[in-house]
């Protein structure tokens, strides 16, 4: 599954592609309880149709009826807030204040750098200038916050999160039927064929390699999840060596608290450093009282939320597992 800015962007492109007349809107800034948060994208053609959203719908509706209607003909701010005609009319949540930047498009290549690069799983930060709607494009190494002032704004987009699960049973069933409504492409590797033989790929990339070759060759970026489920040692330990030499945002691996502490074992005696040992979540996923291969999918799903989400809270690991 496509990354949301990936999404747009790309449907974006085709309208541009077949000559529609498109806007392209980004949240700059919220306040209170506004449902999306800065840097969300829309996309709207001319026939009114409609690609992401920036609102929790009514104002999604309300910019596109105008832009069919003339509206916005060239870059323009709009703001809106809990006390304001247009929050009233559009049903903006309670409390919330949000200011978008409407951007009329007609030109394929103000969008395909920022496609091209996502496709190819690379940072590109997305400058605009908020008086002419002029658009750059940048290769970044790292993420940062949405910023603006008066005469521009600068996001960085960043590719599909990527969640390379290791061991085709159970609960990576679960995982890969529920990850995926949170924007994961989900790949799964188990070099043993029992397992994975049963699996259909439709939206799951079937992967046979070992687990540490796997690792190696699909898990080179901060936008990659890792989680070892073989309860097999030899295939778990593997994927966690190589997966310590990689930038991925999140290790996890399942286990009992005791299986935990056999394989921080098993790892220190292998000259994995503390530091790296303290990236490893396991046992794998929040605290929830998971017991059942989906509960513990959820769990790990929360977990991956949260650590995406940057919370401080201490992220308690499940105290047991299969």
């Amino acid at each position: 599954m496509d990354s949301t800015e990936l999404e747009v962007l790309s449907q974006v492109l085709a309208w541009l592609e077949q000559r529609h007349t498109v806007a392209l809107v980004t949240v700059l800034r919220t306040w209170g309880s506004a449902p999306r948060s800065p840097g969300a994208l829309l996309g709207i053609d001319q026939s009114g149709h409609l690609i992401g959203s920036v609102s929790s719908g009514c104002l999604e509706q309300e910019l596109s009826q105008q832009f069919q209607a003339g509206a916005f003909q060239s870059p323009t701010l709009l703001r809106y807030g809990i006390s304001t005609h247009q929050s009233q009319r559009v049903g903006l949540s309670c409390g919330g204040e949000i200011e978008l930047l409407f951007l009329p498009l007609t030109d394929p290549e103000t969008v395909r750098p920022g496609v091209l690069a996502l496709q190819q799983r690379q940072l590109i930060a997305r400058t605009v200038n908020l008086h002419t709607g002029h658009t750059d494009w940048q290769i970044v190494s790292a993420p940062y916050p949405l910023h603006h002032n008066s005469q521009q704004f600068q996001q960085v987009l960043g590719p599909t999160w990527q969640l390379l699960l290791i061991g085709a049973g159970q609960i990576a069933r679960y995982l890969a039927e529920f990850a995926p409504t949170l924007h994961y492409q989900i790949i799964l590797c188990d070099p043993r064929n029992e397992y994975l033989s049963t699996w259909q790929p439709t939206h799951v990339t079937l992967n046979q390699q070992m687990p540490d070759e796997a690792v190696h060759d699909l898990a080179q970026d901060q936008r990659t999840a890792i989680v070892t489920l073989t309860h097999d040692p030899r295939l778990d330990d593997l994927a966690l060596l190589a997966a310590f030499e990689t930038p991925a945002f999140y290790i996890g691996a399942l286990g009992s608290s005791t299986t935990a502490s056999q394989r921080i074992q098993r790892l220190t005696n292998l000259g994995v450093s503390q530091a790296n040992l303290q990236r490893l979540q396991a046992p794998v996923g929040l605290s929830i009282g998971s017991r059942q291969p989906p509960e513990i999918a959820i769990a790990i799903l929360a977990q991956l939320i949260a650590i995406r989400n940057q919370l401080t809270f201490p992220l308690i690991s499940i105290p047991k597992q299969g």
